[in-house]
């Protein structure tokens, strides 16, 4: 397969996470990063932040046309998640890629565990 192909499918899987759970795009693009274009660990997850950021403006004013997020909700919520972001940011570079692949492993079964439980 093409690698335009395979990034076409990883944006699109992406995209649509994004687009229907707010969330959950780096779930295909950090995998699909490193397994279908050989891209290491480290440049996967950095990457699929930069890749995230632009999806999650479309989707925010998607919701916004719809009117389905109202800004005083999520507003109390941006200045804990800069400061998250850009501490994790700083941090990244010191984080060994197992401890990387540790963590993003039991977020994603965090994230797995609640949803089956909340069915």
């Amino acid at each position: 397969m093409q690698e335009r192909t395979k990034c076409l499918i990883i944006g699109t899987c992406a995209g649509a996470a994004n687009g229907f759970f707010g969330a959950g795009g780096g779930l295909f693009l950090v995998p699909l990063f490193t397994a279908w274009l050989g891209m290491e660990q480290k440049r996967a997850f950095a990457t699929s932040v930069a890749v995230i950021f632009p999806l999650s403006a479309v989707s925010v004013l998607i919701y916004l046309q719809n009117g389905s997020l109202p800004l005083r909700f999520s507003a109390p919520y941006l200045f804990g998640g800069v400061l998250g972001g850009m501490f994790s940011g700083l941090l990244f570079s010191r984080v060994s890629v197992p401890l990387l692949r540790k963590a993003f492993a039991l977020l994603l079964l965090w994230g797995g565990v609640r949803a089956v439980l909340l069915l």
